[in-house]
């Protein structure tokens, strides 16, 4: 019996680039879930790593914001909490605010931080950033732990009503908020592959951004018409309302603006992963 011999022209392969704009392919990231988890860990661990205090920084953070808040814009400034104890709405409004800027902050620097580690092996580029938004749900998680602290003591006095009905809401106002701030995470870092100079005009730009939406005032100190519906249009501002109407009773819901808001997170998440798919294949040459 002999050996046939194998005639290797019918044999092909064919090597080419993925030029596809947008490949989520969530079933990849699934498979690195454990990865993501890692990640997760990582990231909430070295936040914290060599500090005095550790992870105590999670509660006088927004502790401490919350006094000088109270201080000098319920003290000095004169403005109203719609009838909320100062340092609850304080609390309140910096454990939402600090989950999402801390979601776009972290994920600014996707691309730079993470070179070292992208450039020898090979995993879901999107599970770095998933980890970031899961660290800081567990971050708003400790804090929330604070406010409830707070509302436990005010719930007694009798001087706070939250919506218990509405706290079902809190997930899907995370997961929205969480999307954002991904989103505008991922396409800043995927554009300081090349331009630096975003990268240290981010976290200004989170800063202002905290003073054009309703963190350290009630959105009734707006006032109605066309100044509300500027304020409105932020997209994180029906975010945070929603939350403090259910947690604090404090606050009304515009669901026109809210289904607008998710609208825009869903644009900007698919324009984010387009532009950062795009990115990845070829960010080792330029960062």
């Amino acid at each position: 019996m002999h050996n046939q011999p194998v005639d290797t022209n019918n044999f092909h392969t064919h090597i080419s680039a993925k030029r596809k704009w947008f490949e989520l392919n969530l079933k990849e990231v699934w498979r690195y879930r454990d990865l993501i988890v890692l990640f997760t860990k990582r990231t909430f661990a070295v936040t914290y790593k060599q500090t005095i205090l550790g992870p105590a920084w999670i509660f006088l953070n927004p502790l401490i914001s919350s006094l000088i808040y109270a201080f000098v814009f319920g003290g000095i400034a004169g403005i109203g909490t719609d009838g909320i104890p100062s340092i609850l709405f304080y609390l309140c409004s910096n454990a939402v605010w600090i989950f999402f800027s801390t979601c776009v902050t972290q994920n600014a620097t996707t691309f730079t931080a993470n070179a070292a580690v992208y450039g020898k092996v090979y995993f879901p580029r999107l599970a770095t950033p998933i980890s970031n938004v899961l660290s800081s749900i567990i971050q708003f998680g400790i804090q929330m732990v604070l406010v409830l602290m707070f509302m436990i003591y005010y719930l007694v006095k009798g001087q706070v009503h939250p919506n218990w009905g509405a706290w079902a809401l809190i997930p899907l106002v995370l997961l929205h908020l969480g999307m954002m701030g991904l989103s505008f995470g991922i396409i800043i870092s995927s554009m300081t592959t090349k331009y630096r100079d975003l990268s240290i005009l981010v976290t200004f730009g989170v800063s202002l951004w905290m003073y054009i939406t309703p963190i350290v005032y009630p959105m009734s100190s707006v006032g109605d018409g066309l100044m509300k519906t500027i304020f409105m249009i932020n997209p994180v501002t029906p975010a945070v309302e929603l939350l403090r109407y259910a947690v604090l009773g404090q606050g009304s819901v515009h669901w026109g603006f809210y289904g607008l808001s998710c609208g825009l997170t869903a644009v900007l998440f698919l324009f984010g992963v387009m532009i950062f798919n795009r990115v990845e294949k070829t960010f080792m040459d330029t960062v």
